[in-house]
């Protein structure tokens, strides 16, 4: 991130160069070939959301038309693939089946996601395949500017906090629930141990991130390490990993809730892989807060009540959390580094002289692998 930052003040980050006056016709004359509209149905209030995640494009707007004579409206979501010059995070943005795992979700589950509309697999209608679902109402915990300085739930009673935590466990319990997730999910299966695999595509995305491009860190390169002299014996039994699981991906009501989103990094795997991300995706947060000597949420995503509530909801114990922490906080590292080099692109950041300052959470990232970290 930028030298001299304010971490209260919300960061004007290019996720997008999309002209929307643009997009707005495009999705106009889409829409109404979609719904058969009698005419061209009015597109309003068109924006691209203040807060969320750094690696998808999202608009939202609204719309409205008349089919038969018949007025229809509704407020969207068009979830798109980033073009090319946006210095996109992932290599594969397949949302083809980001909508189909939405889709088995809602049908398997009474797990909170948004109601899918309209896939559009065809580029040229605006340049990218796209899905559009409807608009949750509710309130997301911030990313920019973190939700452990400001916010709603900043400013949340412990005891909200608490009830919010075992709310969102209880809905990444039931996602860990579905049953045969190889069979529902066969585009995510293939050969051998589904960590192995999910270990492998890690590597294969950070050489396409990072090292193709002659950019290699050694930090990085030295987890990797870790990870395979520490590999589990039995990682567990798979099951359907959400992938991006954390508060920030949820839209609640109250703190209950309301839409689960971003299913980009959903894969097979052991529960813990969330579990971990979770956990320390907070902390990734809590330690910037406490890098500027501000107090942030320490009291918010406890490894060990975490750890507690989940073997409580699930029945299941937690294994190798250790692996799967240092896990999280690599694959975090190659996200932080992606996003570092767009931000330099973009002439929003420079660059550093130490390869390892690519990663925001270096500090953090030595200490776990040293054994150092402390976690309370």
């Amino acid at each position: 991130m930028p030298d001299e930052i304010d971490p209260t003040e919300h960061l004007q980050l290019t996720t997008s160069e999309r002209d929307l006056d643009t997009l707005a016709a495009q999705l106009t004359g889409w829409l109404q070939a979609r719904v058969a509209a009698d005419e061209p149905p009015v597109i309003e209030s068109l924006h691209r959301p203040l807060s969320g995640g750094l690696s998808s494009a999202s608009v939202l707007f609204d719309a409205r038309w008349k089919s038969a004579g018949a007025p229809q409206e509704g407020s969207y979501v068009a979830r798109m693939v980033p073009e090319a010059g946006a210095f996109p995070v992932f290599r594969d943005y397949d949302l083809p089946l980001q909508y189909r795992i939405i889709g088995e979700v809602a049908a398997r589950t009474d797990v909170p996601v948004p109601p899918l509309r309209w896939l559009e697999t065809d580029d040229t209608v605006c340049g990218a395949p796209f899905f559009v679902m409807d608009r949750v109402e509710g309130r997301i915990p911030g990313d920019n500017p973190p939700y452990v300085f400001a916010g709603w739930l900043y400013d949340a009673a412990p005891a909200e906090r608490a009830e919010l935590t075992h709310n969102t466990l209880d809905v990444l319990a039931r996602i860990h629930a579905i049953t045969e997730p190889a069979r529902r999910f066969p585009e995510l299966d293939g050969p051998g141990p589904a960590l192995r695999r999910h270990l492998a595509a890690q590597r294969d995305w950070y050489r396409w991130a990072l090292v193709d491009d002659g950019f290699e860190i050694p930090l990085i390169e030295r987890a990797f390490d870790w990870l395979e002299h520490n590999f589990p014996d039995d990682p567990g039994p798979d099951v359907l990993s959400w992938g991006d699981a954390r508060p920030g991906n949820i839209i609640y009501d109250g703190c209950t809730p309301a839409a689960i989103l971003d299913w980009e990094m959903a894969a097979l795997g052991p529960r813990e892989l969330d579990l971990a991300w979770m956990i320390f995706l907070h902390r990734f947060f809590q330690d910037i807060a406490t890098g500027f000597d501000m107090p942030g949420l320490p009291d918010f995503l406890r490894r060990d009540e975490v750890v507690a509530q989940y073997e409580e909801l699930t029945g299941h114990t937690v294994r190798d959390l250790d692996f799967h922490l240092t896990y999280a906080a690599l694959r975090h590292a190659i996200v932080m580094a992606r996003i570092k080099r767009r931000m330099i692109h973009m002439g929003e950041d420079t660059a550093p002289a130490d390869r390892d300052d690519y990663i925001m959470h270096r500090a953090t990232l030595e200490a776990m692998l040293d054994g150092t970290y402390g976690w309370d």
